[in-house]
């Protein structure tokens, strides 16, 4: 059993166990999913034809198992504070529908010039905005968990809404205008919805509903101290299930076209350098302190890299360069992020101090072993 603590800190040092080694974890992880899709013949083809509507099951589970005990967490009854924060919304829809897109076409023009499949890709990803994974990240780096849920739920419309039509922009018009190569994205807005409801609002509906009816039922008390550390560490145990699986799925794409994986790998290190920088920097210049700006930080770099892949497949085929470019984001992202976490919470002290941060008992905190 683990308890909960806000101290400022050697905040790495309190983390439970499975915390602080958690790039060790997902390094063992990815390694177990490469080796099983490679070394078991069509495990890849037996994952994926386990699938509801298009989607592959042991991921969809995967996501869900991550996902419900953060949003569990979450007190829905302080949503209201992060809505009428006005600074920390715009800032996050100007990073997430402006410049991220705008930054990933960038990149992939300027460093895959010569390799049309991998730069849609490259720009399909820089489209879908995370709505899972960052949760996790966020949590990790004892951010704002009302914020996150408030900036994933936007992120989740926007999708919705603009997905499908940045794709036109960025693949069609833009490139037009610039005299460069154009390419098209077909997409539906229920394709995009389809992916929002299952992989955000399953577990976002089960979050809110165990929160309402276990603080009915037992108290605030019994269900921060015994059932929210009983259910957290499930969130990391999906996380890890989740990139086996992914894995065993690409793991022959993956190992079979090494040079173009780091070919690929060179914008995507870019990108979330620069998101998550750029995000951590205008959270600082906007006052929003430490939680706040951690936050809007892990929204702005993290993808739905769900979605990618599977509009990359569905429009180009599974053994496109275009659905490879999917597949490497979270070989990228994933370890990157895992990192960031660690700056972040090593920057935390340093933030406290020079940003007049204080906790507040919904958030910040970390477990400690017992």
């Amino acid at each position: 059993m683990s308890e909960t603590t806000t101290e400022h800190p050697a905040v790495v040092g309190k983390l439970s166990t499975l915390d602080r080694f958690l790039p060790v974890w997902i390094g063992v992880a990815m390694v177990a999913g490469l080796l099983l899709g490679r070394m078991i013949s069509g495990l890849g083809d037996t994952l994926s034809a386990v699938e509801i509507d298009g989607i592959s099951l042991p991921i969809a589970l995967g996501l869900l198992i991550m996902m419900y005990p953060v949003l569990a967490k979450v007190r829905y009854d302080r949503l209201d504070t992060v809505t009428g924060d006005r600074t920390l919304l715009i800032g996050s829809l100007v990073l997430n529908w402006v410049l991220g897109p705008a930054l990933m076409f960038a990149l992939a023009w300027l460093l895959l010039p010569d390799l049309p499949e991998y730069r849609t890709g490259l720009i399909i990803v820089g489209l879908a905005r995370c709505i899972a994974m960052v949760i996790i990240w966020n949590d990790l780096a004892c951010g704002d968990r009302e914020a996150a849920a408030v900036l994933v739920a936007i992120n989740s419309v926007f999708q919705v809404i603009m997905f499908a039509v940045l794709g036109w922009f960025y693949l069609s018009v833009l490139p037009g205008w610039l005299g460069l190569e154009q390419t098209t994205i077909d997409t539906s807005p229920w394709q995009i919805a389809k992916s929002v409801l299952i992989f955000l609002g399953i577990p976002l509906l089960a979050g809110y509903l165990t929160r309402r009816f276990g603080e009915k039922a037992r108290g605030r008390a019994w269900y921060e101290t015994k059932f929210i550390p009983r259910i957290g560490p499930w969130a990391l145990y999906g996380l890890l299930f989740t990139i086996v699986i992914l894995f065993a799925l690409q793991g022959e794409q993956i190992t079979s076209r090494p040079l173009d994986v780091v070919r690929i790998a060179i914008p995507l290190l870019a990108y979330f350098a620069i998101m998550w920088g750029g995000g951590y920097l205008l959270g600082a210049v906007m006052g929003l302190g430490y939680e706040r700006t951690t936050t809007l930080a892990f929204t702005a770099a993290g993808n739905n890299f769900e979605l990618a892949i599977a509009v990359a497949i569905a429009t180009y085929g599974a053994t496109s360069g275009q659905a490879l470019a999917g597949v490497v984001g979270p070989l990228i992202e994933v370890p990157v992020l895992v990192g960031l976490v660690y700056v972040s919470l090593a920057l935390r002290t340093r933030f406290t101090h020079s940003a007049g941060f204080t906790d507040t008992p919904a958030s910040a905190s970390v477990t400690k072993e017992s």
